[in-house]
């Protein structure tokens, strides 16, 4: 089975607008090769359905972290800054003002927004892509495997002609995996920024600790410091919203209420976990949200703990789509924080491994509320 992009914003399986079959039952994401032309990519570039409507005025600060407060005001400044005329006289100064390649000024040419999950990083990226005052098709927002996939489908230097008029980027989940990456990416940002165009990006990693613990990050220092240089580091602290007085994830259901309520919501997936593994090794992970876009629940049985860490990377993916795209979870197996091993948790990339724990709990609350219990 095929999916089709209708629109710049819409994938639906073939023949029906609707994810499930023809008789209502749920359809199964193992049956979805997801397809995105090279030519959609860019226009797609723009804040997931869950970030569309924040502002810099809908982030609520923890009034025990003035970082989070502060945070909002640089980032305003910021955004008031980009592609404005000069400022004359006294006043604050304008950042990352755009001008001619020949008098783009030394130093950091844009924000990087370090903290653990949960501190609101993607709110305040959005916020800052709304606020930036150039037309739509001016700015992108991406996630970084998503940046990747670009130069993978349009070549590099085609990338950089279609962004390199582009007056910011922003780049959530900045986290480099292995040294192509690093290398790619530091030669993209730097022939952006001689355009002109402005960066901004979050991660769980300071520019100059990307990659420690992953890979021989010593044998790409020079790469990782040419990264750093591009950025402003911005530290938010904070602990994670999602989970702020809320109450405890609801316990895995049985097979049988997941299997019945999949059945029940209109628009429900259902797959075994560890099939819907299986399948995530066969798609690219830039088109992981095409592979549930416009699915309004999905439900999973057998849930039980990842057996590697490269399919693990890949369900970390799958976990910010449905939650970028606010798509309720119902599970049946273990819970999801025994997901990911003890030795994943304390290894290179526990952070994303903690984050995908996070948002599947918010996601699991949100099923447990949509089924009334999935009685």
């Amino acid at each position: 089975m095929t999916i089709v992009s209708t629109t710049a914003a819409h994938i639906s399986e073939t023949g029906s607008d609707s994810p499930g079959g023809s008789d209502g039952a749920p359809v199964a994401l193992t049956a979805r090769e997801p397809h995105v032309p090279a030519d959609q990519l860019v226009a797609e570039m723009v804040p997931p359905p869950r970030f569309d409507s924040v502002r810099f005025a809908t982030y609520i600060p923890d009034p025990a972290q003035p970082s989070q407060s502060e945070a909002v005001t640089v980032l305003g400044g910021f955004a008031e800054g980009l592609g404005g005329p000069a400022r004359t006289g006294g006043g604050p100064r304008r950042w990352f003002r755009r001008v001619p390649k020949q008098a783009t000024p030394a130093g950091p040419r844009g924000v990087y927004l370090d903290g653990g999950y949960g501190v609101g990083k993607t709110h305040l990226l959005a916020s800052l892509w709304h606020a930036a005052p150039a037309a739509p098709e001016r700015k992108a927002f991406g996630t970084f495997v998503e940046l990747t996939n670009l130069v993978g489908a349009l070549g590099f230097q085609q990338t950089v002609r279609t962004l390199g008029d582009h007056q910011l980027l922003c780049i959530d989940e900045f986290e480099l995996d292995d040294p192509g990456d690093t290398v790619l990416v530091s030669s993209l940002l730097a022939k952006l920024v001689e355009n002109g165009v402005a960066l901004a990006a979050t991660s769980n990693t300071l520019p100059g600790k990307l990659g420690e613990g992953r890979f021989a990050a010593a044998d790409f220092l020079r790469e990782i410091q040419g990264l750093s240089a591009h950025f402003r580091a911005l530290r938010i602290d904070g602990e994670d919203y999602r989970h702020r007085g809320l109450p405890q994830a609801p316990e895995p259901y049985a097979e049988e209420q997941v299997t019945t309520a999949a059945r029940r919501i209109p628009g429900a997936s259902l797959d075994g976990f560890p099939t819907l593994l299986g399948h995530l090794s066969r798609v690219h992970p830039s088109r992981y949200g095409a592979l549930v876009e416009g699915v309004r629940a999905v439900c999973l049985t057998g849930l039980a703990p990842v057996p590697d860490q490269s399919t693990a990377l890949r369900l970390v993916v799958l976990a910010d789509r449905l939650y970028d795209r606010e798509i309720p979870v119902l599970a049946s197996g273990v819970p999801f924080d025994e997901l990911f091993g003890e030795d994943m948790l304390k290894g290179g990339y526990r952070k994303k491994y903690f984050r995908a724990i996070s948002r599947l709990t918010a996601l699991a609350r949100d099923g447990g509320a949509l089924t009334g219990g999935a009685d």
